[in-house]
């Protein structure tokens, strides 16, 4: 076991745990999902707020839970609702395996969430990290739960030079963490939400505050005066440009729209029909000929590896509506009355596109 500087012989992980338990009973934020221990909040909560900032996520959670209080609830929701409520929080991904694995454990698990974090991993879309943070915040269970806040602490903590991009590196950093959570002492749901909270509020990646840090003493990276070079990450690579057309065929009382087969990106969610190819095509397939058709603009939307860039175009809806499926990335294709539109699931992106096409609706805000 790793043994530290600044701490007591008799116990090195005890001093740490204590050090991160005091900090926390005084400066951690107050959250909806921290007032309690109920697990499906906890569950929830941990899978909005992957790769999403806390003040992205809690609006989100608020809403979702007053709709869906419980396991049993989201296990009978439909997955259109489902998303409807995730709406605009992005890696819709997560909100399909929440609802497939919440079924799950009303089907396999008589609606109880499993205490154990093997049994958590069967369950669709909980990896390591949220099975451990079920696990450790609802049961008390000793694991650690390791996000890149976290990463971000233990490898300054540890000075760990390895490339955290990398599996060796990041198989470090679950090592250290388990061996600063499994030792007995602290409850662990309060150390690991200690070291989360840590790496959010101070220990940050740029002008961490490490003046206001309860591990300064046992922090190799601070005593060694590399903070600002810790953790190392191999550069992200640029995100792909994409280049696609929207057409808003629209009327004063419809819209038509799409949704998006589940297998592919934004799956499961609706949208103006759009195309990375012919126009003219799809117009004919939304019953629409390209002299009716009008460019209004672009919108650029940013996802974690894609930089989109949409031309918007706008053209009538006819009473006469003969429009087909607009391509293989669609499942479904109808006209949607604009008082209902709010309700479907969609990106941000759509929303954007929306409101390009059409200014001034409210229904769209």
């Amino acid at each position: 076991m790793t043994r530290l500087r600044g701490v007591s012989e008799a116990g090195p992980w005890d001093a740490i745990q204590r050090a991160l338990a005091t900090w926390y009973a005084e400066e951690h934020r107050e959250l909806p999902w921290r007032r309690g221990r109920d697990p499906y909040a906890i569950w929830v909560s941990e899978t909005m707020l992957q790769q999403t900032r806390v003040e992205t996520v809690l609006p989100y959670f608020e809403r979702f839970m007053r709709e869906l209080p419980n396991v049993h609830a989201l296990a009978e929701c439909s997955l259109d609702r489902v998303l409807s409520l995730w709406s605009g929080l992005g890696y819709y991904r997560r909100a399909r395996m929440l609802h497939a694995a919440a079924r799950t454990v009303v089907d396999e698990f008589d609606g109880v969430v499993p205490n154990d974090t093997k049994e958590l991993r069967r369950l669709p879309g909980v990896g390591r990290y949220t099975a451990g943070a079920i696990a450790s915040l609802a049961f008390g269970r000793r694991v650690p739960v390791v996000d890149g806040n976290v990463a971000r602490v233990v490898a300054r903590v540890f000075a760990v030079d390895s490339d955290l991009g990398g599996a060796r590196g990041i198989a470090r950093i679950w090592e250290l963490a388990e061996e600063i959570v499994v030792p007995p002492g602290i409850d662990p749901g309060i150390v690991n939400q200690s070291l989360m909270e840590l790496g959010a509020t101070v220990c940050v990646p740029r002008e961490p505050k490490c003046g206001q840090c309860p591990l300064r003493a046992q922090c190799a990276a601070y005593r060694t005066g590399r903070v600002d070079e810790l953790p190392r990450m191999a550069p992200k690579r640029a995100p792909v440009n994409m280049r696609q057309t929207a057409l808003v065929i629209s009327s004063k009382n419809q819209v038509i729209l799409a949704r998006r087969g589940l297998a592919g990106l934004f799956g499961g969610l609706w949208e103006p029909p759009t195309t990375q190819g012919d126009v003219a095509t799809l117009a004919k397939a939304l019953g629409v000929s390209t002299n009716q058709l009008r460019s209004v603009g672009f919108v650029d939307h940013v996802l974690s590896h894609r930089r989109m860039h949409v031309e918007v175009i706008v053209g009538p809806l006819a009473r006469r509506r003969t429009f087909t499926n607009p391509g293989s990335n669609y499942d479904a294709i109808e006209a949607v009355r604009w008082m209902a539109v709010a309700e479907l699931p969609q990106s941000a992106l759509t929303r954007k596109v929306l409101n390009l096409a059409t200014p001034g609706r409210t229904s769209l805000r």
